[in-house]
């Protein structure tokens, strides 16, 4: 048993192993051949989260999904390539609206450059994954820029906030489907439908991917709060400091309307005062960490994966069904 890719995540088959651990080398170098230009400037820019590391999650669900069908297909290194890109746009942008000051450990792109830079070279790595897809046929494009619909929306969801009467948990959950489960459900069915996997197998694979990938972003949002910066690879409390609701917070204010306890309700009014404040703003986290909502949030993140897990059921036994199904432990794991 060896451990590959992302949180540890054990393999238990030799040749598995050795496939897994080719493709995302192959994904690697996919990545740096993708964002090199003829001018230096921008190649270190596009590159500088690229060579900061990161998880690879949604290359690694590529290639486990595509062991369903051919996994030596022509088509799969680069549609794992295209999510990877995709996904580190967002990360320039999203450090942007964030006004973060570290990602994956190292400053982050807004930072160092300037927030002009770091929009710009989103941009650009969206223009490499658009000229890689264009490569895998009209399909891959379609549900490609589906899924960059669904995540450019549910950004926007999260910006404008829940409509008067909307339930700010299901409004939120309706944001993370698209910003977060797009992406990966997109990373579960590039995987199979690359592969020539059967077309109930990349419905699987793609339902799975919406499940995990709510499961992973609710992980991320106990993170936010729970973790230091070692563990999490950016300053904690970002979220919490820019005012983005997750769903701790969401669950707090909730129980504060409901039960309407002091505590609780002393704790929303400091989530509302001023958090670029540093000594007000390790108050809340401190406060936070220790509040029955970031435990509910991480039952609920138990309960996304438990159900990634159950959409799995059909598909045969094998050592990739059993990678996909360890991925749904690991990503709880994140969350303690």
């Amino acid at each position: 048993m060896t451990v590959v890719g992302p949180f540890g995540l054990s393999v238990r088959d030799q040749a598995l192993e050795t496939d897994v651990q080719a493709g995302l080398a192959a994904v690697e170098a996919g990545l740096l051949e993708a964002t090199k230009s003829e001018v230096p400037f921008i190649t270190e820019a596009a590159q500088h989260l690229v060579r900061a590391g990161g998880k690879r999650f949604r290359p690694l669900l590529v290639m486990l999904a595509s062991r369903f069908g051919d996994p030596y297909a022509p088509g799969i290194v680069p549609s794992a390539v295209v999510v990877e890109l995709t996904h580190l746009a967002t990360l320039y942008h999203d450090d942007v609206m964030d006004e973060a000051d570290v990602r994956r450990g190292v400053e982050s792109a807004n930072a160092r450059w300037g927030n002009s830079v770091a929009v710009l070279t989103g941009d650009f790595l969206f223009a490499r994954a658009s000229h890689i897809l264009a490569d895998l046929g009209p399909e891959a494009v379609r549900i490609q820029a589906e899924a960059f619909e669904r995540l450019v929306t549910g950004q926007i969801l999260e910006t404008a906030g829940p409509r008067d009467g909307r339930d700010p948990v299901a409004h939120y959950l309706d944001v993370i489907a698209g910003k977060t489960g797009s992406l990966i459900a997109v990373s579960g069915r590039f995987g199979a439908l690359m592969s020539g996997a059967d077309e109930s197998v990349v419905d699987i694979l793609t339902q799975y991917g919406e499940r995990l990938g709510t499961a992973f972003q609710l992980a991320d949002d106990v993170l936010d709060i729970a973790s230091d910066s070692h563990e999490s690879g950016k300053t904690p409390g970002t979220d919490l400091r820019e005012g983005i609701p997750t769903l701790p917070v969401l669950l707090l204010r909730e129980r504060a309307a409901r039960e309407g306890l002091p505590e609780d309700l002393e704790l929303v009014r400091l989530l509302d005062g001023d958090l670029t404040d540093d000594a007000l703003h390790a108050e809340v986290l401190a406060r936070l960490r220790v509040h029955p909502a970031l435990e509910q949030a991480r039952r609920d993140t138990i309960r996304y994966a438990e159900e990634a897990r159950a959409t799995l059921a059909p598909l045969p036994e094998c050592f990739a069904k059993a990678a996909l199904e360890e991925l749904c432990d690991a990503v709880v794991h994140r969350a303690g």
